[in-house]
């Protein structure tokens, strides 16, 4: 197969000989050999490269989640670096002034509360604005193109790890969110996508010949990805999710639980494609940094029948259940839960803790069958 990236480069980027080009990558954005787009770029001919953007975590990814990352110059080529997630996550006219075509080239891990694609958004809103062309180059959807799970956003609740109405699994390339969010949402900018060769939409990302680079530091690998879409909601409660080990979003645990009790209760329903084993680990970072929790993690047996979204969800209602005077949903120094702009919903925390979460399923899948419409005709493959 062949991604956007290398298409663009062997004969794309001569509708754009002449044009000054800014590029939205950063360690993801690599050929099949891993050499960085931003190398590609800046040694070919045929392409002026005069600006670059980073997203979440920096163009070298060396920025840990949610930390603010500064504008800066790339020592390796001397070409501005615009941070996206600095000052603001959306491109200033300034920012814009040295290019006329912004490429995006970043490899996005399939689940709605990725950033990734919003500063695709974002971007694309202000090339609509200042009359400049965005060009995506499109990469493999990770957890394959077909599963979709979970509910829309409400209209109130949307956020940067939620900034349109498309399911927690929204099984879409980039290329194909590019051309969902210029028309559905408005944007009309000049855009280009950049199509695959080869790419199947029932591929999952270790059945491609593509090399895993890791799109955040906790990115972990294939099976990290497919249950992120449930078990990032973890992170709105004081439940660790796993940061600060080597499995994050597979390891589920606190100091107040019961690890073999937790594992017990939990595979006994049965929940298509996925066991529970009780584990212990130490955080080094972030919740319960240096104390032992106790938990589980999560194996998928069967990728194709397993439903993140759903485990996510049960994991949650069993842990308030079991431990109804210790778990909690986070709240920030104004009240507001961060639960609700992961989740897109004002109502699902209440759902959770009312043991219900099996109603709130089955309208999800009237929500899906919507979107499932909906994005219908940007589909490229």
């Amino acid at each position: 197969m062949k991604i956007g990236l290398d298409l663009f480069l062997e004969k794309d980027y001569q509708t754009f000989v002449g044009k000054r080009i800014g590029l939205l990558t950063n360690l993801t954005g690599v050929n099949g050999r891993l050499i960085p787009a931003i190398d590609l770029f800046h040694e070919h001919d045929g392409i002026e490269l005069t600006a670059l953007y980073g997203p979440e975590h920096g163009i070298r990814g060396d920025a840990k989640e949610g930390e603010e990352v500064a504008s800066s110059i790339d020592p390796y080529t001397g070409i501005p670096v615009f941070s996206l997630y600095g000052e603001t996550k959306k491109p200033t006219k300034e920012m814009l002034d040295s290019v006329d075509t912004i490429v995006f080239d970043l490899q996005d891990i399939g689940s709605r509360y990725f950033t990734y694609i919003y500063s695709m958004a974002y971007a694309m809103e202000a090339c609509a604005e200042y009359g400049k062309q965005f060009v995506v180059l499109d990469r493999p959807n990770p957890i394959s193109g077909i599963p979709m799970e979970g509910n829309l956003i409400e209209q109130d609740i949307r956020s940067f790890v939620g900034l349109y109405p498309i399911p927690n699994r929204h099984g879409m390339t980039v290329g194909e969110l590019a051309k969902f969010f210029n028309y559905e949402m408005g944007i009309h900018c000049n855009l280009t996508v950049i199509q695959m060769e080869g790419w199947d939409r029932s591929l999952y990302y270790d059945e491609t010949d593509l090399f895993w680079v890791p799109s955040s530091p906790n990115t972990t690998g294939v099976d990290m990805t497919i249950l992120y879409p449930g078990t990032c909601l973890i992170e709105g409660t004081n439940i660790s999710e796993g940061r600060g080990t080597t499995k994050p979003f597979e390891y589920i645990g606190a100091p107040f639980m019961d690890g073999y009790h937790f594992a017990r209760t939990f595979n006994d329903k049965k929940l298509p494609g996925v066991l529970a084993r009780p584990i212990s680990y130490r955080p080094n970072i972030q919740k319960y940094k240096g104390e032992v929790c106790e938990g589980v993690q999560l194996h998928i047996v069967d990728r194709h029948q397993f439903q993140s979204f759903q485990t996510g969800l049960t994991v949650l209602e069993l842990i308030a259940e079991m431990y109804p005077n210790n778990f909690r949903f986070n709240q920030n120094e104004t009240g507001k839960y961060f639960f609700d702009l992961l989740a897109g919903s004002s109502t699902l925390r209440e759902i959770i803790l009312k043991g219900k979460s099996q109603i709130f399923l089955e309208d999800c899948q009237k929500q899906l069958e919507q979107f499932a419409k909906q994005r219908g005709p940007y589909l490229l493959y």
